[in-house]
């Protein structure tokens, strides 16, 4: 059985990032060839390589606002490892156009919300001030338009009356830590049906 390769990107921690790693293993069509970041400083690198994972690093800093000579550095070692997949896990850079073309239908993303609802930041305090009953995270092809490509997959979380931002946070992450392996397992061997976690 061939696996595909599978790269994740990385701005912190790395806790969903974790997850990915972790279940990639046995009858899994995925096998770990890279985890990039754009800070020497994230967490999440030291236990890549803990587990024998490559790491790089590609600092948007130098780059300044040119967004698409940072990307053509970033594209680098994707290439070079021989990428087929990659995992958007806490990457806090906004991606051009140029870049996600390259790579459409190959990339996935986690959001910590039920999209189409509230995209972007600030997400647990945005359910909370609409008083939603219920939140959660989705993960999602990468499209050109943020937060917006095809549904692969949501849990979700209630709301509790006693919930806080942080808490809610909290809740969703365990959440997110089933959610994306589970879809990445089925990505892999080419199933893009939603799954629907509760």
């Amino acid at each position: 059985m061939s696996h595909k390769r599978v790269a994740i990107l990385i701005s912190g921690g790395g806790s969903n990032m974790l997850a990915l790693l972790d279940s990639m293993t046995g009858d899994h069509r995925g096998r770990p060839c890279l985890v990039l970041s754009n800070d020497a400083k994230a967490g999440g690198l030291a236990k890549a390589a803990a587990r024998g994972v490559a790491t790089a690093v590609v600092d948007h800093r130098p780059f300044g606002q040119n967004r698409s000579a940072f990307e053509a550095e970033l594209m680098k070692p994707l290439r070079e490892a021989g990428t087929d997949i990659v995992c958007l896990a806490g990457f806090m850079r906004v991606l051009t156009d140029g870049f996600v073309s390259q790579l459409q239908g190959r990339m996935l993303n986690i959001h910590p919300s039920l999209l189409p609802k509230y995209k972007g930041l600030h997400t647990h305090r945005r359910a909370l001030e609409a008083g939603d009953a219920e939140h959660g995270c989705t993960v999602h092809e990468v499209t050109a338009r943020l937060d917006d490509g095809p549904i692969l997959g949501q849990a979700r979380v209630p709301i509790l009356p006693e919930d806080t931002p942080e808490g809610l946070a909290a809740r969703v992450l365990v959440q997110e830590h089933r959610l994306y392996p589970a879809v990445l397992r089925r990505f892999a061997a080419g199933d893009r049906r939603p799954l629907m976690l509760d």
